[in-house]
């Protein structure tokens, strides 16, 4: 069974990500990982950090001579702003716990709740895990995931379509192939094929800087390629849209998911959301619409995969909301710590992986395999089936 798992502090020595599950015989370089890593530290209204860190991979185990050998792989990510904080952060009984100490709980972050759970006075013990830097580890992670499904030709894209108060970008016809899509995004600042309304994300994201504000936004996530039949509908667990939404969900700030034409589709009658199924001998069966986001009943049904991620805006304000002094019990401002504006862009390729990891899973565990051979011979040989008894030509 496909599984990671990820470890460390915002402020830490560094993140560890583990993966376990992986076919022997993966081709992946340190240098792929990286061009993942770099993706998600870009985007206008990134915070300071951005400055100091230049994150890069270490393979520690599980890839030998570039490949992945079976065995659990491990990646380590250093935080080059450690630093600065060793003295703090250290583990030993020589860490200094006067410094930089949080007692004012910012309003939408874990630093209370967490507190209380744990029952930790500092809130730094809590913040510096809840923080997005451990995102990287799993942008580290959702590389090797993208390299297994391009094996079987499925990419994975995303796109920002709104920020802040802004409308945005509806649902689109779906996509069949990336092409200069792909190419006008990686370009952006922000992450949006739409020149112009990137120019109104980016006024809109400096005015809330001057006035210390935070926005947040919406960001499209998406897979080409995928065939039917991934996931099932015999399980709650086993619903390959409620696995999407809730790895989606995951990712910090995120606070609903859309697959599909999810939302809209709830206002309209049947008739006017249900992509209806056509045939003929030159396409096979075919669809003309994708507002089930290609999945159908829990299953994939062979269209583009979509889903919308919403993000909060960080809580994090350089102008603090209202707050407790937890040491002296009365109210004061929240805790500042360095922070973004606006994190949608790196939440875009956060969610790049985790939706690639969840669609890995669910080929994994369609197809079986350890090694990529036994994997590209069995995809063979459903597609196949899929091709001859299902009358499916579009992959």
């Amino acid at each position: 069974m496909l599984k990671f798992t990820t470890a460390g502090e915002s402020h830490g020595k560094g993140l560890i990500v583990i993966i376990e599950g992986l076919p022997a015989g993966l081709h992946i370089t340190e240098k792929e990982v990286n061009s993942e890593l770099k993706r998600r530290q870009k985007g206008y209204g990134r915070g300071g950090r951005v400055l100091i860190e230049s994150d890069t991979a270490e393979f520690l185990s599980g890839v030998r001579n570039e490949t992945t050998l079976g065995s659990p792989v491990s990646i380590f990510i250093r935080n080059k702003d450690h630093e600065n904080w060793k003295q703090i952060m250290n583990s030993g009984a020589e860490a200094n716990t006067t410094e930089r100490v949080v007692k004012r709980p910012r309003p939408g972050h874990a630093d209370l709740p967490g507190a209380m759970k744990y029952n930790h006075s500092d809130m730094r013990n809590i913040l510096e895990r809840a923080s997005a830097r451990e995102t990287a580890a799993r942008v580290a992670a959702g590389s090797f995931f993208k390299k297994l499904l391009e094996v079987f030709s499925i990419y994975i894209y995303s796109e920002v379509v709104a920020v802040g108060e802004l409308p945005g970008i509806p649902f689109r016809p779906q996509r069949q192939t990336l092409g200069e899509f792909y190419v006008q995004v990686e370009r952006s600042q922000l992450r949006c094929a739409d020149v112009k309304l990137e120019q109104q994300f980016i006024e809109l994201i400096d005015q809330a800087r001057l006035e210390g504000e935070s926005l947040g936004g919406v960001f499209e996530t998406g897979a080409i390629g995928v065939l039917p039949g991934l996931g099932s509908h015999t399980g709650y667990d086993r619903r390959l849209d409620a696995r999407l939404a809730g790895l989606l969900m995951s990712i910090p700030a995120i606070k609903a998911v859309e697959i599909g034409e999810g939302i809209v589709n709830a206002a309209k009658p049947g008739s006017a959301v249900h992509d209806e199924i056509y045939y003929n001998e030159e396409q096979g069966i075919y669809r003309l619409t994708n507002r089930a986001g290609g999945i159908e009943g829990g299953i994939s049904n062979g269209e583009t995969i979509l889903a919308k991620a919403y993000m909060k805006p960080i809580p994090t304000l350089y102008k603090p909301l209202q707050s407790v002094n937890t040491a002296l019990w009365g109210e004061e401002k929240a805790t500042v710590e360095r922070s973004d504006i606006c994190a949608v862009p790196a939440a875009a390729v956060v969610g790049e992986a985790m939706l690639a990891f969840g669609l890995a899973e669910a080929l994994l565990a369609q197809l079986g395999g350890d090694n990529m051979e036994q994997l590209k011979q069995n995809y063979d040989n459903y597609h196949e089936y899929i091709k001859k008894v299902w009358r499916w030509k579009k992959i």
